[in-house]
């Protein structure tokens, strides 16, 4: 595992500043000539054991004739997004706190989606044993906090939790943020290999489930409904491929709303379906847990107001400047036509049964 020590911890996301470098060189190899036309392939990174929007759009038959080519997995936002930035993938997800710090660097990127987010159903939780002696964000000092990468979702909201129930800046960096594939993380609590689990979604529940653990906080409480995350492209994908990312961002648009709308068993069957279809060995058995994608937004679409929230925290941190983004050149909506009046916000009543 990764220890991110207290001077590191300052320098948030500073992995991210090589995408600044590398994106000249990083115009996608799948991008088509500029124009009308462009690729129909789209190059991505998945998550073990779940499915993502894009492939559940792509199972219901939204992306039309685009394509999804999966080139691996990745348990980090930062680097799905610095993967796009710098074309080793079309398109990459990542919290908005990354998206900003990525977009500080001078990267050409855009948000054009939001994907995934907080919700009484979806959310963020950190736990303990049900024996352990924390019990508040003070009993965190000297401790060791679990989460699947560092200087992103789950780093921010232990930082606002800390600062808002009092810990000064030098207490705050005595809590210890470390790296855990988010499959080993239940395991390393109850090994006490750490003291506190970041808990989400399927392995959130299933977890939970299986009992011994009690939730200190949870990201939900903090801040609310909010959409957490965005998938960005680079502008000059954008600007190469506008139809094929049209038909991206409203077929993601439009899984959202059939993720709402369907009854959940129906969700949880079609997702356990996809995992079986694509073959990579993965267990299925989390996704019996599933809720929530907790995006806050009809159709993914994007709130200025979630990106603010993050250009104002960083800002306060000291790791972008004040001026240094522009919120308006950030992000757009311009590719999604679902929700916007274009189409109906609500699923059409006939589904295909397969992306075929």
């Amino acid at each position: 595992m990764t220890t991110l020590t207290a001077s590191s911890r300052r320098q948030f996301l500073t992995l991210l500043g090589l995408s600044a470098v590398a994106v000249g060189c990083g115009a996608s190899a799948n991008a088509g000539a500029p124009g009308r036309g462009g690729t129909r392939t789209l190059r991505y990174q998945g998550w073990a054991g779940q499915v993502t929007l894009p492939e559940l759009a792509e199972d219901l038959g939204y992306l039309e004739d685009v394509r999804l080519r999966w080139v691996g997995n990745t348990i980090s936002g930062p680097q799905d997004i610095q993967s796009a930035a710098t074309g080793q993938t079309d398109f990459g997800g990542a919290f908005n706190g990354a998206v900003v710090k990525l977009a500080a660097n001078k990267t050409p990127v855009k948000a054009v989606i939001s994907y995934y987010g907080s919700d009484k159903d979806a959310y963020s939780g950190y736990y303990v044993l049900n024996d352990s002696p924390i019990r508040s964000a003070r009993d965190l000092i000297g401790r060791k906090v679990g989460m699947n990468t560092l200087g992103a979702h789950s780093e921010a909201m232990l930082d606002i939790y800390l600062q808002r129930a009092g810990l000064s800046r030098a207490e705050a960096d005595k809590v210890e943020p470390l790296v855990v594939p988010p499959v080993n993380t239940e395991q390393s609590l109850r090994q006490k290999q750490i003291d506190v689990a970041v808990l989400s979604s399927l392995l959130r529940d299933k977890a939970l489930a299986a009992g011994g653990i009690r939730r200190l906080f949870a990201d939900h409480e903090l801040l609310g409904d909010f959409s957490a995350g965005t998938y960005v492209m680079t502008d000059r994908f954008l600007q190469q491929n506008p139809d094929t990312a049209r038909t991206f961002v409203t077929a993601v648009g439009r899984a959202i709303e059939w993720s709402r709308s369907t009854p959940r068993d129906e969700v949880v069957a079609r997702m356990t379906e996809i995992v079986k279809k694509r073959g990579r060995n993965e267990d299925t058995g989390a996704l019996r847990y599933w809720k929530s994608y907790g995006v806050a937004e009809t159709a993914g679409r994007i709130a200025g107001k979630e990106l603010r929230l993050w250009i104002d925290w960083l800002t306060e941190r000291g790791d972008i400047k004040k001026g240094q983004v522009t919120l308006s050149d950030l992000y757009t909506n311009e590719f999604n036509a679902y929700g916007d009046g274009t189409r109906s916000a609500s699923p059409s009543p006939s589904v295909p049964t397969s992306g075929s």
